[in-house]
């Protein structure tokens, strides 16, 4: 069996690669790059050279060809591998009739515990989605900011000691509101300092959230390990590496209680099993990092199912727009779902994903992409301090 084409679909804000054969077996993957997949596109471009004619079953030659090929990586070239990496599990899984999970070693459990999303622009809008998601099932609740992001457009300026009190306060709030029969997962994106983010996490220890995640900069390993020296709240990271190494750091520094690998950012499932063992090396549990397109889930799911050290699915919801405002989506781009870009997704009952049963991934992407869902680029804004300085939101 050999590759004969590698194409890419760039369709609404996800970046699709899907890689046929000669016996006219069909792969799908996605790249996680999401803010810069016109790169990820072009680094997908430049490997369909090499991967024109060659066997679709060599799956770890062709990770290692294409990851040390490469003098300068990053998160475009490593979306592409990634995407590149899970069509070719997805080839082999309709090779061989069975789910990808299956050539893994098979499953470690019968269905993956999810964390559905739940935020707001109030407090308020914030709380009513917390027991909209705890009534429909979830026991695990995420993506839940101790802070309420205004316009970008509109400078930042707040003191301290009001920022970390109210911070404080709403995780109380959220806890209030739903009882210990919800865990909560505290998504802080990266926005404190490790001085700010020590206080916060002392001060949220009553409520005990699940973790803690990206509460600094999650480039400096160190710098996290400081953290985490420092509190009694587990902290979730990995999601803006890309490539075991950088893992194995984060874990040596004992940096990371959850490791969040991005299987579409960290090298495809072949990367997200590679760190996945690294993590149970150390006790450690695996929480992938799904924010994109249920093709992601799709592949999350083959690691979720194979994995001993698994603990939790981030799970955004399929019915959720596939625009946000980061991408401008105004009018008639807020009506298309996520889940419109494959043919059918997964069931979730009471906060638990069923296990796809069919070969490969298990997932298909819907026809005719590309002419019902135009590309939209991310823009290029963040937010500015009062005093003209750049403020992480």
């Amino acid at each position: 069996m050999k590759i004969t084409d590698v194409r890419t679909i760039l369709v609404n804000r996800y970046l699709f690669v899907e890689i046929t054969t000669d016996e006219g077996l069909k792969g799908i993957g996605e790249s996680g790059a999401w803010g810069f997949l016109d790169a990820s596109k072009g680094a997908v471009d430049a490997l369909r050279t090499y991967l024109i004619g060659q066997d679709p079953l060599r799956i770890e030659h062709h990770w290692q060809y294409m990851y040390r090929c490469w003098h300068f990586r990053g998160a475009a070239i490593m979306g592409a591998i990634s995407a590149i990496d899970i069509a070719l599990w997805d080839i082999a899984g309709k090779y061989y009739a069975a789910p990808v999970y299956n050539l893994l070693g098979g499953r470690c459990r019968d269905k993956a515990r999810v964390y559905a999303h739940a935020g707001g622009k109030t407090t308020e809008e914030t709380i009513e989605n917390l027991k909209k998601a705890k009534a429909q099932g979830f026991t695990a609740i995420g993506h839940l900011s101790p802070f309420l992001d205004e316009s970008r457009d509109t400078p930042y300026f707040i003191t301290h000691a009001r920022e970390m009190a109210e911070a404080i306060e709403r995780i109380g709030a959220y806890r209030d509101a739903v009882g210990n029969e919800v865990d909560l997962c505290i998504e802080v994106h990266r926005r404190l300092k490790p001085a700010d983010a020590v206080v916060f996490s002392r001060g949220i220890e009553p409520f005990y959230p699940y973790f803690i995640e990206d509460p600094i900069g999650a480039d400096n390993f160190d710098s996290m390990a400081e953290v985490a020296d420092k509190i009694n709240i587990p902290i979730a990271t990995g999601e803006r590496l890309n490539n075991p190494q950088e893992f194995a750091m984060l874990i040596k520094r004992n940096a990371v209680s959850y490791v969040r690998p991005d299987v579409c950012m960290c090298g495809g499932i072949t990367g997200a099993k590679k760190i996945a063992a690294l993590a149970e090396a150390h006790d450690l549990m695996v929480v992938p990092h799904n924010p994109l397109s249920p093709v992601s889930t799709a592949a999350c799911l083959q690691i979720a199912v194979s994995i001993p050290n698994f603990a939790l699915l981030e799970y955004p919801g399929d019915d959720q727009p596939a625009l946000s405002e980061k991408f401008g989506a105004t009018g008639v781009e807020n009506g298309v779902l996520k889940k419109d870009m494959v043919k059918s997704t997964f069931q979730c009952t009471d906060g638990f994903m069923e296990i796809p049963t069919a070969a490969g991934i298990g997932i298909e992407l819907a026809d005719n992409l590309e002419e019902r869902f135009p590309y939209r680029r991310r823009g290029l804004k963040t937010r500015l301090h009062v005093d003209g300085s750049v403020v992480d939101q």
